[in-house]
């Protein structure tokens, strides 16, 4: 699919206007269906969208894993695309049980959330092991800036990326949308039996509360990114386990929560 496309317009350099030419990322209108029935709308780049689809579905509750959906047919509806998903019958029984109780339809501002609760949504607490030295969170972040084919050519998309101690960073996924690049990352990882426990999120993005759920969900402990966190953020990923090592640029980085994860990152640790 077609992820980006020149355009032609003006740029005022060095005191003068001249022609210019940029690359501009695609965006468009997908749909997210379910056992053929309309779940949620996003606007995303258009890649990677079986990957967005499953790991749509295992954020937002839809799925308990990969196992429950049967297959992902990619439609184009000529204004936009629609991301068929085929759940297995446990799981379309329970989304279907889902909307029946539904108080009102979608549109709290949270694609697919019907209600408060539901955006608020409590997550259990993350177990990962896993420990960083403070230079892989710098090389982390490092290499991300290496592997964003698209936002190279745009400078207009998000990443999202998965790092290994043992590997590096072994999963990029990039979007218009960060919560997009996210579940786009988590649904390769869950595709690729990858334990996301064994390793961290790594995101070009600010950190938003439904990052850190999106991450509590996958499993795991440690989200890095290069710009700061808000304060209910900071509270969710306190209370889910998840160390968040956020405002990461150069050899630098701040934790936020639950620095035990890095190495040192505990100034008791340190006294």
């Amino acid at each position: 699919m077609v992820t980006h496309r020149p355009a032609s317009g003006t740029a005022y350099r060095n005191g003068r206007f001249a022609a210019s030419t940029r690359e501009l990322a695609e965006e468009a209108a997908v749909a997210i269906s379910y056992n053929g029935t309309s779940h949620a709308v996003l606007m995303a780049t258009p890649a990677d969208l079986e990957d967005l689809a499953y790991g749509f579905s295992l954020t937002e509750g839809l799925v308990a894993s990969v196992a429950e959906i049967e297959e992902v047919a990619t439609v184009d509806c000529g204004r936009g695309l629609d991301l068929q998903v085929s759940l297995a019958g446990d799981a379309g029984q329970r989304l279907a049980e889902r909307r029946r109780s539904m108080a009102g339809p979608v549109g709290c501002g949270l694609c697919g959330i019907e209600s408060l609760e539901a955006a608020m949504r409590e997550t259990a607490p993350v177990a990962a092991d896993l420990r960083l030295a403070p230079a892989e969170v710098s090389r982390a972040v490092a290499a991300m800036a290496k592997m964003q084919a698209l936002n190279l050519r745009t400078r207009a998309v998000h990443a999202a990326g998965f790092y290994q101690s043992e590997r590096g960073l072994v999963l990029v996924r990039e979007d218009v949308g960060r919560h997009n690049a996210l579940d786009k990352l988590i649904g390769a990882a869950a595709r690729a039996g990858i334990d996301m426990a064994t390793g961290a999120v790594v995101l070009t993005s600010r950190l938003s509360i439904e990052l850190v759920q999106k991450t509590a969900v996958a499993g795991c402990g440690l989200l890095v990114a290069v710009s700061a966190p808000t304060a209910l953020a900071v509270d969710e990923a306190e209370a889910a386990g998840i160390t968040l090592a956020a405002v990461a640029r150069g050899d630098e980085f701040e934790l936020f929560t639950h620095p035990q994860r890095i190495i040192g990152g505990s100034l008791k640790d340190v006294a």
